[in-house]
């Protein structure tokens, strides 16, 4: 199936909207094919500033309305006990909020950006999805993430080659209490790194008194790191107990 015939099937749609590469594509591809579309945006504590401004930058740029929705996860204690089921708890608070909101305005077809290449074995996040009938065409109609990217520079889209980025809470082992702290010296740290000009990488914590960081980049980024180290180490030892490099590199691309 092609994502034409989705929409035509489907014509009044809702999309879960992250500002990332795959739901952004979605949603350009909802704009071309469906009647009538609609971005929904959860903003909580698990999302950068960063990924918010992209999703606003990106609804404007193809002109599709988009609602913000304002969520509380740290409420929640089951999410924040961040057991191994935290993904499933987590996204089932999320769009049960969005469904609720796109009920209300009308809408009965909600949308996420899963695609072919994701791994259903290893996302307890999907099964939450599942439960809630939450329909992923990029994944139903056999799109991979390198053709979606390729499809996205195609079409023009600024997103079509933004770094694969998890949320904060994925920084924090499993077991590990997440709280407000945790994830505002995450994002400081992840900031930081970027305005050095670092890229696809993550800043992972191990837990303990003061906690501390693991920082994880890509093998061409080392020597980027290397020669940014004293300046990393000043900025993040005013959150970390101690700073540590991650001698098994990121995977690439």
């Amino acid at each position: 199936m092609e994502l034409r015939d989705f929409f035509i099937r489907n014509p009044k749609v809702a999309v879960a909207f992250s500002g990332g590469v795959d739901s952004a594509f979605l949603l350009y591809a909802a704009k071309q094919y469906a009647g009538e579309v609609r971005a929904y945006y959860v903003r909580s504590n698990f999302q950068p500033r960063f990924e918010y401004d992209d999703a606003v930058r990106f609804a404007e740029e193809i002109d599709v309305p988009l609602s913000v929705i304002d969520l509380d996860v740290l409420g929640d204690s089951e999410i924040c006990a961040n057991p191994p089921e935290r993904c499933y708890f987590c996204k089932k608070l999320i769009f049960s909020s969005i469904i609720k909101r796109v009920s209300e305005d009308g809408f009965s077809v909600l949308l996420d950006g899963t695609n072919a290449s994701d791994d259903s074995s290893d996302r307890p996040g999907m099964r939450a999805l599942k439960e809630l009938n939450v329909l992923s065409p990029l994944r139903d109609c056999g799109l991979t993430k390198k053709q979606i990217r390729e499809r996205s520079k195609l079409a023009g889209l600024f997103t079509w080659d933004k770094p694969a980025y998890a949320c904060l809470a994925t920084r924090i082992p499993t077991n590990c209490t997440i709280s407000r702290e945790r994830l505002e010296k995450t994002e400081r740290a992840e900031n930081f790194l970027m305005d050095l000009g670092f890229s696809d990488f993550r800043v992972r914590m191990i837990c303990n008194e003061k906690d501390s960081a693991k920082i994880q980049v890509r093998k061409n980024q080392l020597a980027l790191l290397i020669e940014n180290r004293e300046k990393i180490l000043e900025k993040l030892k005013a959150d970390y107990s101690s700073v540590l490099l991650d001698l098994e590199v990121r995977d690439e691309h």
